[in-house]
């Protein structure tokens, strides 16, 4: 009788042992990943610690703001500044919501809007209202457009005053008028100075407090360029004062924010409101 090994013995033996070698070869990576946990980029992995994602927001935010301005100098449309049709959609849903609301009030104060003087002034007033409350639809790092400059040699007070602002009270929507004063210490970065009147623009182009709109202007000052200091000063006159109410015709509301050196340094700040006062 032979000793030679069967086939079907040999059969098993080969399966047992590419067996043997697939669990060999399975456990290996995983025994790898758990030694190299701590070391992901090398294996082409994203690391999500707090130091690479802060660099990869500050990576994304610096190509959106080069999409804006190749958009803005190419003249092709932009996310930012213009709109999508159904923005354009839901403008005309408003302008009509807002017309049909109008023709009611003229009923309701006693108006006929039917007669030839009325006819458009639905319409015109849904559109005025609209423009005069734009500063909803626009942020102040928009109108910024990254006018942030570098300047380390400039260490003193930076003043632009008399800038004229058109703002509606939020108590009554009825209009105050004035101007504001916004001065600053450049810590590094100094900023266009159009865009300092612009970004008194964004937030008084909204239902407002006086009081609030001060402070907004400053915030945005601050974080657009870290001052050292910065101050903003309104003074306006308001209708709902002026045309209602008490009618004080020569009354007018000042208002003023400091921040930074601004605040903690007397000296500074009085230099300030003399620049202005001046």
């Amino acid at each position: 009788m032979s000793s030679s090994t069967s086939p079907v013995a040999e059969l098993s033996s080969s399966v047992s042992t590419v067996s043997t070698k697939t669990t060999e070869a399975d456990a290996t990576p995983n025994d790898d990943v758990d030694d190299c946990e701590e070391c992901v980029l090398s294996q082409g992995r994203i690391c999500i610690c707090d130091a690479c994602d802060e660099e990869r927001t500050k990576l994304e935010r610096t190509k959106k703001r080069k999409r804006f301005s190749q958009s803005t100098a190419t003249g092709r449309m932009s996310e930012y500044c213009q709109p999508a049709k159904a923005d354009a959609d839901m403008e005309e849903e408003r302008l009509t919501k807002m017309t049909s609301a109008c023709n009611t009030i003229l009923k309701c104060i006693g108006e006929d809007p039917s007669r030839e003087g009325l006819l458009k002034t639905p319409e015109r007033w849904a559109k005025a209202l609209l423009f005069m409350t734009s500063g909803y639809s626009l942020s102040a790092e928009q109108v910024l457009n990254d006018a942030v400059f570098t300047e380390d040699s400039h260490k003193e007070i930076v003043v632009v005053k008399d800038i004229d602002i058109h703002s509606m009270c939020e108590h009554h929507m009825v209009p105050f008028t004035g101007k504001v004063h916004v001065g600053y210490i450049p810590n590094g970065k100094i900023i266009g100075l159009s865009k300092i009147a612009r970004i008194a623009e964004v937030f008084s182009r909204r239902l407002q407090v006086q009081e609030r709109l001060t402070r907004q202007i400053v915030d945005a000052i601050v974080d657009a360029v870290e001052p050292l200091g910065v101050g903003v000063v309104i003074e306006s006159s308001h209708f709902c004062m002026v045309m209602r109410g008490v009618q004080k015709v020569g009354a007018r509301t000042v208002t003023s924010c400091v921040r930074g050196c601004f605040e903690s340094n007397p000296k500074t700040r009085a230099e300030f409101f003399n620049i202005i006062n001046r």
